[in-house]
């Protein structure tokens, strides 16, 4: 008997290796499944414009970095002693204006030649809510604690998105057209937005997602990490405190469901010998000084020189 479905997952035709370059993007759950790649020693970059919720916010940063655009003084705004942009996540706010849109102009460059060189790309989608900013009329990516007044709230329709997820893998083909694309919904639980509403923001992301895939199946995939939460592990205890977010044993389970579909067989071997090491630098001995610990410490150094000579990203 079995108590649980499990969601078939079709293995990848481009899986990730220790060759691979990654770039992620999106939502917080994009950050919990870079640090398992991080973990594990991967060349990983994740979110250089810090967290994003939305198809359009990824979109727009993308276009800003694969057309060359440049940030300006017209960009950032002052708010509660620091200098803020609507496109980024407070997390860059500075207190020093220049100093912001320099730092955002250094990031666009360096984003356009993380894409450039990447094999893999994954999204990580949100939401489908959005705030557009009632004097400009823009669409923001991050409210930044400004009164809520300042906003109208809206739902994006499939359509729209669609269309940003099409312009999304068009940007990407023009300065790389062998990146493999991976997008996937986050299994975060919007409840602010309401209960209905957040199944409703979902259910847009996956009906526009697998609209596209309809059109483009060549290098673009989608990998279930929502629906993994909602189905294989549709239990509270899955959930962190706040009852919103996956708690730990979730993130690992999906991360494990993420490696037995998306990483290459080939890479495990490597994988294993890099847990182990993480496994052994974590290890807090009763005895320092003592003999036997000294020898362990020996040998883990010899594991890491092993490692770092085959392959020269690795840094321990």
């Amino acid at each position: 008997m079995h108590f649980r479905t499990q969601i078939p997952i079709l293995k990848s035709i481009s899986p990730v290796d220790y060759n691979s370059k990654i770039v992620s993007l999106g939502s917080c759950f994009a950050v919990n499944m870079a640090e398992k790649l991080d973990y594990f020693k991967f060349r990983n970059s994740c979110n250089p414009f810090g967290i994003l919720f939305h198809p359009l916010a990824i979109e727009k940063l993308l276009d800003f970095a694969v057309s060359g655009k440049q940030f300006t003084a017209n960009n950032v705004f002052f708010h509660n002693e620091r200098w803020h942009c609507f496109d980024v996540h407070s997390d860059l706010s500075n207190p020093n204006k220049e100093e912001l849109v320099a730092a955002l102009n250094s990031i666009i460059i360096n984003t356009r030649k993380d894409l450039e060189q990447a094999s893999h790309l994954i999204i990580t989608y949100g939401t489908s809510w959005v705030y557009r900013d009632i004097e400009t009329n823009q669409i923001v990516a991050n409210c930044h604690k400004i009164p809520q007044k300042q906003f109208e709230k809206e739902l994006l329709s499939i359509e729209t998105i669609q269309k940003s997820i099409e312009n999304t893998i068009d940007l990407i083909e023009k300065v790389n057209p062998k990146c493999s694309i991976i997008f996937t919904v986050s299994p975060v639980r919007h409840i602010k937005d309401g209960f209905v509403e957040n199944q409703w923001s979902k259910a847009n992301l996956i009906s526009a997602l697998h609209q596209t895939f309809d059109l483009r199946l060549s290098t673009i995939s989608y990998f279930p990490s929502y629906e993994i939460m909602m189905d294989e592990l549709r239990d509270y205890r899955f959930y962190a405190e706040d009852m919103l977010h996956p708690n730990q044993v979730a993130i690992d389970y999906i991360w494990k469901r993420f490696q037995e579909t998306t990483i290459s067989e080939t890479a495990m071997t490597t994988m294993e010998e890099v847990g182990n090491i993480q496994k052994s630098l974590s290890h807090k001995p009763f005895n320092p000084k003592s003999e036997s610990h000294l020898k362990f410490e020996t040998k883990l150094r010899e594991k890491i020189t092993i490692l770092e000579n085959q392959y020269s990203f690795m840094k321990f």
